[in-house]
């Protein structure tokens, strides 16, 4: 009976008129609006619960959580120290030295961080001044190019931002560009109606384009490279130095001395 009587009301119903249809639609959804059931104190309960929650699981973050810092465990100088020793409790600041934006060899240990993730080495400027080496022998150079001025754009002075924008569409997108970069056609569109009204996060989606197309195919080939591998053998591994105690640790050297 209920199966029959549904046939006829769909029957009923594809005979009417659109017009009639919208209008008895429209009378449902207002039927039905008025007189929406309660919300229950259960419901609500529920819902209270709910917001409280984590949306990860507690042993896939802590799981996460454990690898990040198994990774990090050997460059993190609180945990493992730093070498060739502490500047903050030294004299010696080899350690800054060793360590600045541009040296000729740069440490085993900062060569290492370039493989734990794509902005490790994107952060790291020597590190990003060896990938742009890479991608010039791959000729995929333009790339990383248009991801630094996206950056450029994106941090620097609100005044010179529409000329920031110019000069991006002028050199990576406009057609026959210097150093045009690949990008989908939609990101494109969007990206091209958006200089219109030009704003500093206007090449965000072509930004996020080609830096996502660098981390599955440049960044891995990269890794494997004779060029990152022979940069990892060259890297230097700096030998302890014995501390140099200033004016105040000599002091408190010489105080435990005469204690004992």
């Amino acid at each position: 009976f209920v199966v029959m009587q549904a046939r006829e009301q769909l029957r009923a119903s594809k005979q009417r008129k659109k017009a009639d249809r919208i209008v008895l639609e429209c009378q449902e959804q207002a039927y039905w609006l008025i007189n929406k059931p309660c919300v229950t104190i259960q419901l609500l309960a529920y819902c209270r619960r709910a917001l409280g929650r984590n949306r990860v699981k507690s042993s896939i973050c802590l799981e996460s959580f454990m690898k990040y810092s198994e990774q990090y465990l050997h460059h993190d100088p609180i945990m493992s120290g730093c070498l060739p020793s502490n500047p903050w409790i030294s004299d010696d600041t080899s350690h800054w030295t060793i360590n600045t934006d541009m040296v000729d060899t740069p440490t085993r240990l900062r060569v290492e961080r370039w493989s734990f993730s794509f902005m490790e080495l994107l952060n790291d400027l020597m590190g990003r001044r060896e990938f742009m080496i890479y991608l010039e022998k791959e000729f995929s150079a333009e790339n990383l190019c248009f991801w630094v001025a996206c950056e450029d754009l994106r941090h620097g002075e609100s005044s010179k931002i529409i000329l920031k924008v110019e000069e991006v569409y002028k050199n990576f997108l406009a057609p026959g560009a210097a150093r045009w970069v690949n990008i989908d056609s939609r990101t494109m569109e969007r990206t091209l109606e958006g200089i219109k009204r030009p704003h500093r996060f206007i090449m965000d989606d072509a930004q996020m384009h080609i830096y996502f197309l660098m981390k599955k195919d440049s960044y891995p080939r990269y890794l494997k490279s004779e060029l990152y591998k022979n940069m990892l053998a060259q890297a230097v591994i700096p030998q302890e130095t014995k501390k140099r105690y200033s004016g105040n640790s000599t002091l408190q050297y010489i105080l435990l001395n005469i204690l004992h």
